[in-house]
C-alpha cells in the first residue's frame, strides 16, 4: 500500500516566471522577448511579473538578491578574524550560487555576453556586492583615514579574482572544478592584502640584519616583495 502523500508542491511564483523568461530568452532572444511573453508562459498577469522583477533584466538574475542576502549575513556573523578570509569567504558564496546549476549559469553566461544591456546590468550586480564586502573591511578598519580606501582596494581585489575564476569556469562549459579555479585566483588576494602580507615570518640568523627604507605610501605588497628578495640573496 503506497502513502498518498498529496499534491506535489508547487514552486515559487518568482521562480516560475524565472524559468518562463529565461526559457523565452533562450528560443526568442532578450530583445525579442517582452513581459507579456513571459506572462502568457507562466500563466498570469503582467501584475504578476512586476510585482516580483522590476524589469526583463531582473528575471535574468532571480538569484542574486538571495546571494547578497546571504552574503551580508555571513559578514554579520562573522568572527574576529583576518577580515580578508572573512571576504574572500563571503565570495565564495557567490561561486556557489552558480555551481548550483552549471548549465543553467553557462548558459546565462552566453545570454550575457550577446546582450550589452545586460552586460551592464551584471556590472551594477558586480558593484553591489563589491560595495558589501568594503563596508564590512572599513568597518573592521583601524580607524585611520585610508580604512575606506584599504576597503575599497581590496574589495575591488576580491571581486576581480573571484570573477577571474569564475568566468574561467564558464567559458569552459561549466568543466571542471570551478571552486579550484576561484581559490587560486583567491589565494593570490590573501598573498597581498592578508594577515600574513602584513606581518611576513622572517627566519634570518641571529648576526643577520636587514635594514629596508621604503616610501611612506609604499604598497604592502611591494615592501613584502623587497623583503622576500632581501632574504633570497646570499
Amino acid at each position: 500500500m503506497t502513502e498518498d502523500r498529496g499534491p506535489a508542491k508547487k514552486p515559487p511564483m518568482r521562480d516560475v516566471l524565472a524559468e518562463a523568461a529565461f526559457g523565452l530568452f533562450m528560443e526568442r532572444g532578450f530583445e525579442r522577448t517582452t513581459v507579456d511573453d513571459i506572462v502568457a508562459r507562466a500563466g498570469v498577469g503582467r501584475r504578476s511579473f512586476f510585482r516580483y522583477f522590476p524589469s526583463k533584466e531582473d528575471a535574468v538574475f532571480p538569484d542574486h538578491e538571495r546571494c547578497l542576502a546571504d552574503m551580508t549575513a555571513f559578514l554579520e556573523a562573522a568572527g574576529d578574524g583576518d577580515p580578508v578570509d572573512t571576504v574572500c569567504d563571503a565570495a565564495r558564496l557567490v561561486l556557489r550560487m552558480y555551481a548550483v546549476n552549471p548549465e543553467f549559469s553557462v548558459q546565462r553566461y552566453r545570454l550575457t555576453r550577446e546582450v550589452p544591456g545586460l552586460r551592464t546590468y551584471e556590472l551594477s550586480v558586480v558593484r553591489r556586492y563589491e560595495r558589501t564586502l568594503a563596508g564590512y573591511l572599513e568597518r573592521r578598519g583601524a580607524g585611520t583615514r585610508d580604512d575606506a580606501l584599504r576597503a575599497e582596494v581590496i574589495a575591488a581585489s576580491v571581486v576581480a579574482a573571484h570573477n577571474n575564476g569564475l568566468r574561467s569556469w564558464l567559458r569552459s562549459g561549466g568543466e571542471g572544478d570551478a571552486g579550484a579555479e576561484v581559490d587560486r585566483a583567491l589565494e593570490l588576494v590573501r598573498t597581498v592584502w592578508g594577515r600574513a602580507a602584513r606581518l611576513p615570518a622572517v627566519s634570518a640568523r641571529e648576526d643577520e640584519v636587514i635594514v629596508m627604507v621604503a616610501a611612506k605610501g609604499a604598497p604592502m605588497w611591494r615592501v613584502v616583495q623587497r623583503i622576500e628578495s632581501a632574504l633570497g640573496k646570499d
